[in-house]
């Protein structure tokens, strides 16, 4: 189990294709999965055995600062009682916000499995998602 950040997150962000602050970001229940840096898109993370089981909503007060990425805690309503879920963050729209588009579009950015509270295993029903209130919050690259 490892947490971190895909690759193509980082390359999006130069290339135009990923903006965590006009983007929408969601997280998602995610289990039966391995963390593979090199995977680019949520068709790419169930294609390798995840299952997805809740989405949340658009994440709200989003920041980028310093190259630390935030947003306000948010909730999951899980689908299934089952066990051992990490959480996935990705951009389900394009750049410039909007629509999700298909998952073979959703850039995913990064994944946890290990921390406090992880993995999490939930019944049906709400699950919170406290992001760290100190560095590196949700994210923090460079």
């Amino acid at each position: 189990m490892a947490n971190g950040y895909y690759t193509g997150y980082v390359e999006g962000i130069q290339d135009g294709t990923v903006n965590p602050t006009t983007g929408v970001l969601k997280v998602s229940l995610v289990r039966g999965y391995t963390f593979s840096a090199a995977h680019r898109t949520v068709a790419d993370v169930t294609g390798a055995g995840g299952t997805i089981n809740g989405t949340s909503a658009a994440l709200t007060g989003k920041s980028v600062t310093g190259g630390v990425l935030d947003a306000d805690d948010t909730t999951i309503s899980a689908t299934a009682s089952a066990v051992n879920h990490g959480l996935l963050l990705y951009q389900s729209s394009s750049s410039a916000g909007g629509a999700d588009v298909a998952a073979g579009s959703q850039r995913v950015i990064a994944w946890y499995d290990t921390g406090s509270g992880l993995p999490i295993q939930p019944g049906t029903g709400p699950v919170p998602v406290t992001w760290p209130a100190a560095n590196p919050k949700i994210l923090k690259v460079g």
